[in-house]
């Protein structure tokens, strides 16, 4: 197949960010802030969680060919645009570099816990992170802060994998990309004591049945690299997510250039890379099958993606 040039344009899918803005206040109920990839701002006045906190974004050929570290400098930027100077939880949904590259260092400036699997701790203490500010999670069960409820479900990783593997020891930047391995990719599953649940797969990877039994109303679903799977793959990925949790409201994340700062307004990945508009095209088609509402977020918009669904829909 020929490779297209340029990138697709986001113009084309204007209709598609309008999930519902938040109110001026929560009133005790959650609400969400896209800043990115998979790293979701989630807020219900009294605590605060985030997934990922990836705010450095180095250019390509410093991830292709040099060595990353965190940039203080935007990540201060970044989360000053949040308007949060604490957290409960930083929750990497694996650790790649455009997933796991700032969560120590949000982590530390936020007072928070660093939360995952193996491969997360040795971020952690790679970054500097104290042992008891390492929360290290366990697959199925439930592990609640303030009024949210979060289980990790064991996942995986969209093909291809670039970096494999767990990470078998602390990660002291700056390093090679490649040193942050996946790790242990996760479907998030979020509860609220508000009655609001959410699914957050970071990953456009699944494990067949592995949420079989679960329920979310809303689901963040990454597509990064769908478009260059088979239509077949993204069926699948649909069913063993959306369906199987039953969301009524779908926000598509990661599926913006990592590669360019967010100083910038956010474009989407180059063909050279994925195909957004195939991506739109099939999970379009899908969601209107459904009668599932379909979205793209807008970056640091406080929004509410329960608005308008009945609780416990």
């Amino acid at each position: 197949m020929r490779l297209k040039p340029g990138r697709p344009d986001l113009q084309r899918y204007a209709a598609r960010f309008d999930v519902p803005p938040a109110d001026g206040s929560s009133g005790g109920r959650p609400v969400v802030t896209f800043a990115g990839v998979s790293t979701l701002l989630i807020d219900d006045g009294e605590t605060a969680l985030l997934t990922d906190g990836y705010f450095s974004r180095p250019g390509l050929l410093r991830v292709g060919l040099g060595r990353v570290a965190p940039d203080a400098r935007r990540i201060d930027a970044a989360l000053g645009r949040l308007g949060v100077d604490r957290l409960a939880v930083v929750a990497p949904v694996h650790t790649h570099v455009d997933h796991a590259l700032d969560s120590a260092v949000v982590a530390q400036r936020t007072g928070a816990v660093l939360a995952g699997g193996a491969s997360a701790t040795y971020v952690g203490l790679g970054g500097g992170l104290p042992q008891d500010r390492l929360h290290r999670v366990e697959p199925g069960r439930p592990h609640t802060w303030g009024a949210f409820t979060l289980t990790w479900v064991e996942s995986a990783h969209c093909p291809p994998d670039r970096f494999p593997g767990a990470i078998t020891a602390p990660v002291v930047p700056p390093v090679r990309a490649t040193a942050y391995r996946c790790g242990e990719a996760w479907s998030l599953l979020l509860a609220h004591a508000s009655g609001r649940t959410a699914l957050v797969q970071g990953s456009a990877g699944f494990v067949p049945g592995a949420l079989a039994g679960h329920r979310a109303e809303v689901a963040y679903l990454g597509v990064g690299q769908l478009g260059v799977q088979p239509e077949r793959y993204l069926e699948d990925y649909w069913s063993e997510t959306v369906r199987a949790v039953g969301a009524r409201r779908v926000v598509l994340t990661h599926w913006d250039d990592f590669f360019r700062s967010l100083e910038h307004p956010l474009r989407a990945l180059p063909y050279v890379g994925d195909d957004l508009d195939l991506t739109m095209a099939v999970l379009g088609r899908l969601a209107a099958e459904d009668g599932v509402a379909l979205h793209l977020p807008t970056a640091f918009r406080r929004e509410d993606p329960w608005a308008g669904l009945a609780t416990g829909s």
